[in-house]
């Protein structure tokens, strides 16, 4: 399996920075959050893409996916959405990215069915256009679908090789969902798969990985089972958490603790 950072970690750092920390800490890609305050977001012109992507080309890190906050599953209408959507695959595919990440972001209260159904045809619109561009739009493991079984039901109704699933580690375990279960769900499905530790359900503030009580060794375990050969993707929310120690002190030892995982699960 290959290993990436997110720079949700590292907010706000310049990409040649990020992308020296990832060569110097043994990872091959990094995982983009792409938002305004972010150097690589959907606003950038033609030439600074062109920038990115040669940046990248020289580091040799890939560029895993660009992170948005997209909520497919969202009440109002399909057009704005879909419009988010598709400037999110012209990003990735600009930069040489294969994935973008979104989130289902449904109302409280709001119907399962209408839910599911929102969702679904949204990404099977976007879909289209990410076939196009040769970029799989995964749909998180996430607040209102937060397991992997409720990810399943909107992936089903799609029915598209370019929407697939993203398995956050973290969201599925505080959905009550055993890896074994989660992977069943996603696995036809599966993008990438991100890693993370917490201390409690009650307490999500992020730790050095290996420092919780997250079933990591569990979900490595039936990922190499399954000989399923991804990414594995370090998200270090330190973006909504100022007092945590800094992503870049923890790099060197969250590369071991997963190289152990792997070895140990081989």
């Amino acid at each position: 399996m290959k290993l990436a950072f997110s720079t949700l970690g590292v907010p706000g750092m310049p990409l040649s920075d990020v992308l020296r920390l990832a060569s110097a800490h043994g990872f091959h890609g990094v995982e983009l959050r792409a938002h305004p305050e972010e150097p690589v977001h959907p606003g950038l012109g033609r030439a600074e893409r062109t920038a990115v992507a040669a940046q990248f080309e020289a580091s040799g890190i890939e560029p895993l996916a660009v992170a948005g906050y997209t909520q497919v599953a969202s009440p109002g209408p399909d057009e704005p959405v879909i419009t988010e959507l598709r400037e999110l695959v012209d990003l990735a595919h600009d930069l040489g990215a294969g994935h973008v990440r979104v989130f289902p972001g449904a109302d409280v209260g709001q119907p399962v069915e209408e839910a599911d159904a929102t969702a679904a045809r949204r990404l099977g619109t976007a879909a289209e256009h990410a076939a196009d561009a040769g970029v799989r739009i995964l749909l998180e493991t996430h607040d209102s679908h937060r397991r992997g079984a409720d990810a399943l039901r909107v992936l089903g109704l799609v029915g598209h090789r370019n929407a697939g699933a993203l398995w956050d580690v973290m969201h599925t375990w505080l959905g009550g969902e055993q890896p074994s279960e989660s992977f069943a769900a996603l696995g036809p499905y599966l993008g990438y798969v991100q890693v993370k530790d917490i201390a409690s359900a009650d307490d999500t503030t992020p730790l050095p990985l290996g420092a919780g009580i997250l079933p990591l060794t569990d979900c490595v375990d039936v990922l190499s089972r399954h000989n399923w050969d991804g990414w594995l993707c370090w998200e270090y929310e330190k973006r909504w958490y100022d007092a945590v120690r800094p992503l870049p002190d923890l790099l060197a030892e969250g590369h071991d603790h997963l190289g152990r995982l792997l070895n140990d699960s081989a």
